[in-house]
């Protein structure tokens, strides 16, 4: 039986209790496809998990981490095969099945896309469920009329994961983005990679008018909150806003005026379960609208080894732009 390391978690009293563990092929989890997993990543999912902060973990013991890239080397899933490059991005992996930070992992095929070509698997993970959140923020804003003629769009937490990789893709696309993040120190970075405009989040975190001045044609949010509150009464008519996050909170104390009087559009985002098709949409679209050197320019790389270190920092919001990790 062939062995393999990985962050096990454990439940602990005062929260996870972490240990790079040596396991045999047959403790993995039920599945239909066998990867060989080279990279992982952390998103700030990953980071509550890790750190205790959010009751993400549902069933322990539990491998951690949401996202991995690898090769696959078994498989009884029609669509793949040993040989094949595969990424998974949520699903129940790290939360109630065994996830991405071990050297191998056994999951359900329909979770898995096959790598883009255009992409390392280390591209990927620098990616990771963050980037891939990104692209359906803008996959959004499309489908609902937003356009670069259209006007500037707003991206919160633009110095974090979501928020880099939004500013690259909408740059690239021709977009006007104005950035919002609580770290000016990063305003160089984020006009690095295009970005037209960096404000203060101080200046969306406090309690929203019903209306405001009209600033924006789209936004999209990682915070909720009151930011998600000001993002919407700030839209210009018809616009939308794209909401994928919670890092402010999960209330939301707005009217119904951006709606009704503007036709303002609020398009939920869920990346987690989202259906296959979307996905293998994103990535497609990752792959023709990302510039691979702003991905380098937003890019770590740790080993799989600082996981549990680096998510206070995550969770901080100390950490610019992404982070993958690479397996031994």
């Amino acid at each position: 039986m062939q062995r393999f390391g990985a962050w096990v978690a454990q439940r602990g009293e005062s929260g996870p209790q972490l240990a790079w563990t040596e396991l045999g092929e047959g403790e993995l989890m039920d599945g239909n496809v066998t990867i060989r997993v080279s990279h992982s990543t952390i998103n700030y999912k990953d980071a509550l998990a890790l750190t205790g902060k959010a009751p993400i973990i549902r069933r322990w013991p539990m491998i951690p981490g949401i996202d991995l890239a690898g090769t696959v080397t078994a498989s009884t899933h029609p669509d793949f095969k040993t040989g094949d490059e595969v990424v998974l991005n949520g699903w129940e992996a790290g939360v109630s099945h065994y996830g991405g930070y071990a050297q191998m992992a056994r999951v359900n095929g329909d979770w898995l896309v096959k790598k883009p070509a255009g992409f390392s698997a280390a591209e990927a993970m620098a990616i990771g469920t963050a980037g891939y959140t990104a692209m359906l923020c803008v996959l959004a804003l499309e489908r609902n009329g937003v356009r670069p003629a259209s006007g500037p769009v707003v991206v919160t937490g633009a110095a974090g994961g979501v928020g880099s990789v939004a500013v690259a893709v909408l740059v690239k696309l021709g977009y006007q983005v104005i950035a919002s993040t609580g770290r000016r120190s990063e305003a160089g970075y984020l006009k690095g990679l295009g970005a037209a405009e960096v404000i203060d989040r101080a200046e969306l975190a406090g309690p929203a008018k019903p209306l405001g001045k009209e600033r924006w044609a789209g936004g999209i949010d990682v915070a909720g909150s009151h930011t998600l509150a000001n993002l919407l009464s700030m839209t210009r008519y018809g616009g939308a806003v794209a909401a994928c996050g919670l890092a402010q909170g999960m209330d939301l104390a707005t009217s119904v005026a951006p709606f009704i009087l503007r036709g303002v559009t609020l398009a939920g985002i869920d990346s987690v379960m989202a259906p296959k098709a979307a996905r293998i949409e994103a990535w497609d679209r990752l792959a023709r609208d990302l510039d691979r050197g702003k991905l380098k320019a937003m890019t770590e790389v740790h080993p799989i080894a600082d996981a549990v270190a680096l998510a206070p920092e995550v969770l901080a919001g100390k950490v610019r732009g992404r982070i993958a990790l690479a397996l031994p």
